[in-house]
């Protein structure tokens, strides 16, 4: 499992290098990419292809090979195996008795989490955000009450529409948002949630999203409730944002109680009685 630049070519290891010259074969996640990268280093070893859409039938002939062969996986960027299909042919070659060894290097994960500012020792990656905007604020009011660092990854087309569901359901957080790592135009925005919708008005390259977690004292099994009374109509405007966002009562009650002094149940009977208004008027 040899680690890739994420951008720079600069960022590839000696040793990735040495065993990228020794093995039998790559197997690359894009191998226009992996072919840039071996030719600015020299390296002439064979190349297939295993991506998503080859990975279950180029698989068996990997395995096949293995028998007799080092093989090198690499994923288009990074460390391979991490939010691409290389999990299963690990999964596969381990099942089958063969050795699996990580030749570490470039992670947007770590590299992003390096720059941020925020807590990493502990933190929740949540890799690729849901595509569809049902699924996303769902996720993201599961891990609303989450004390830890968030981790995300998002693609141009969609990151303002994340970037607002973010900030719907988790409130004006603090975020760190790291755009084309390592490349030309490598730009690091740190601010709130609000001022990256604001500053991403067109956005362009790869995005990794490093999001504050829960405030302390908030976690999603926390029932204790401060004395200080809750702003109301701040939870009115919170809930109907909730709802506006596909989100449902549940997972809303424990955004509202993660961003609140309330307890799940009252949080939950606030959602209930804002609602009915709602309808009524």
């Amino acid at each position: 499992m040899v680690a890739t630049p994420i951008g720079n070519l600069e960022d590839i290891t000696l040793r990735g290098l040495r065993i990228l010259e020794q093995v039998a074969l790559i197997a690359a996640e894009d191998t226009r990419t992996t072919r840039k990268l071996l030719g600015s280093y020299g390296i002439a070893t064979p190349i297939t292809s295993y991506h998503e859409h080859t990975s279950r039938t180029k698989a068996a002939g990997l395995l096949k090979m293995l028998a007799t062969s080092d093989i090198a996986l690499v994923s288009e960027a990074g460390t391979p195996g991490i939010s691409d299909p290389g999990r299963l042919l690990v999964q596969m070659a381990l099942d089958t008795g063969f050795q699996v060894v990580p030749v570490p290097g470039a992670s947007a994960p770590a590299s992003a989490l390096s720059i941020s500012g925020f807590p990493s020792d502990q933190y929740l990656f949540l890799g690729f955000l849901p595509r569809r905007k049902a699924d996303r604020t769902k996720q993201l009011a599961s891990v609303a009450g989450v004390p830890f660092t968030l981790v995300a990854f998002e693609s141009p087309h969609r990151l303002r529409a994340s970037l607002n569901d973010l900030l719907a359901v988790l409130g004006d957080r603090e975020v760190a948002v790291s755009r084309e790592m390592t490349k030309r135009h490598e730009e690091l925005f740190t601010g709130r949630l609000s001022g990256a919708v604001d500053h991403f008005s067109q956005p362009r390259g790869e995005f990794t999203l490093v999001i504050a977690g829960a405030p302390s004292g908030t976690g999603a099994g926390s029932t204790t409730v401060p004395s200080d009374v809750p702003d109301k109509e701040a939870l009115r405007e919170e809930i109907l944002k909730l709802q506006e966002s596909g989100v449902g009562a549940k997972e809303a009650a424990a955004t509202i109680a993660g961003s609140s002094n309330l307890s799940r149940r009252e949080a939950y009977r606030m959602w209930l009685d804002v609602i009915s208004e709602e309808r009524q008027s």
